[in-house]
């Protein structure tokens, strides 16, 4: 029966054009093939990418928050109720109806339990070193990446005329560098996803996992097919915005408003340039177009196409939210700064959960002692992520 389902999975009515077949990518006359075996060792590297990770944001990332004096929020702890405790572990946000059983049940009046709730989700939420490590992670890899893409394809003429894209397809030999680039932008969005469920979660959680699978699937397929060309230019239009969000993200957690403010700009240009621009009006034109001109629609077309597909529908997605945090932006301007310089306020990340607050004299009276319970920096932060 597997033997059965491998066959008809690697058939080549599948993967490639009519009359092209399999030994046709075999390497010869110096000539080298993308095999789908090569992609076994991006499981293993996406594991060495956590390792990697997790030493980056020890002994970098930790240091340099220090140093950008990324302050935590002082959040009042919720008190021991073992009652609140094991209905909160089914579920956190409690009706009306609830918390009066609950006042009855633990002796506290229906204003404590609600405080107590409000507490115990806080205490839950990650810290703003958490979220500055991440950040920090996300970043570095994606500026290197796009660095990295960029020096792979700014010298191939299909950079410059999308048509070469095919010219020859699929008799396309690969390239070393096309090697690694696509075994290390796999094995980081592998680890991604096998770091997901640890991660700072958004709301838009879902839509991160939806982008993962699509993102590995289209860099899997890509490779199969030999549609490496058009792959390597998706990748790097791709990392060309994201490192600008991280780096935002980090400033912001670091308290530098305007420079997050200035970034956040720049980043939105781009990623409406990149995302909803080029990539379906260039990109996309070029993998639905072009091929048709050498070759019939076979069903690896229609399957590359439509993961294209869901990858702009997210796009729109997180550009909708990028167009509400700069419409607050831009409209949300504060008093004049040093200098009669206008300081505009920092935006509130559509995907983010809210510090909830409790506003009781207790907490007045911890404010006064130990200082503000937030550190005034509202949070912007991302994914998928890639907006994620």
């Amino acid at each position: 029966m597997f033997q059965t389902l491998y066959s008809y999975f690697w058939w080549e009515r599948l993967w490639l054009p009519a009359n092209l077949t399999w030994a046709d990518l075999e390497d010869r006359d110096g000539r080298v093939y993308a095999k789908a075996a090569d992609l076994y060792v991006t499981l293993p590297l996406a594991f060495l990418f956590l390792v990697v990770r997790h030493l980056f944001e020890t002994y970098v990332a930790t240091p340099l928050a220090g140093l950008l004096n990324v302050k935590e929020k002082i959040r009042l702890r919720a008190a021991p109720n073992a009652v609140l405790e094991r209905f909160y572990g089914a579920t956190k946000h409690p009706k009306q109806a609830d918390v009066e059983a609950l006042a009855r049940q633990s002796g506290c009046s229906a204003r404590q339990v609600e405080r107590w709730f409000r507490r115990r989700r806080n205490q839950d939420r990650p810290s703003l070193l958490k979220k500055f490590r991440e950040a920090c992670w996300r970043f570095t890899f994606y500026l290197l990446a796009f660095i990295a893409g960029m020096a792979v394809i700014v010298d191939k003429p299909w950079f410059y005329d999308l048509r070469q894209v095919w010219a020859g397809y699929p008799i396309q030999s690969m390239l070393p560098s096309q090697y690694w680039y696509y075994i290390i932008e796999l094995s980081f969005y592998w680890s991604l996803l096998f770091s997901i469920a640890s991660d700072v979660k958004r709301k838009d959680f879902k839509e991160q996992i939806i982008h993962h699978v699509a993102t590995i699937i289209l860099i899997s397929f890509s490779w199969f097919a030999n549609y490496i060309r058009a792959g390597t230019l998706i990748m790097a239009l791709h990392d060309s915005a994201d490192y600008l969000l991280e780096s935002a993200k980090m400033f912001n957690y670091a308290g530098w408003r305007n420079t997050c403010n200035n970034i956040f700009i720049v980043f939105a240009a781009v990623f409406i340039v990149t995302r909803l621009v080029i990539l379906p009006f260039w990109i996309m034109h070029c993998t639905v177009v072009y091929p048709l001109e050498l070759y019939p629609a076979f069903f690896g077309y229609y399957f590359f196409n439509f993961m294209m597909v869901v990858l702009q529908a997210l796009h729109v997605f997180w550009a909708y939210l990028i167009i509400r945090m700069a419409q607050k932006f831009i409209t949300g301007k504060a008093s004049r700064g040093p200098g009669g310089i206008p300081e505009l306020r920092v935006v509130e990340d559509e995907r983010s959960d809210r510090e909830e607050t409790d506003d009781t004299e207790e907490e007045e009276e911890a404010a006064a002692k130990n200082g503000p319970l937030s550190n005034g920096h509202p949070v912007l932060n991302n994914n998928h992520r890639k907006t994620d």
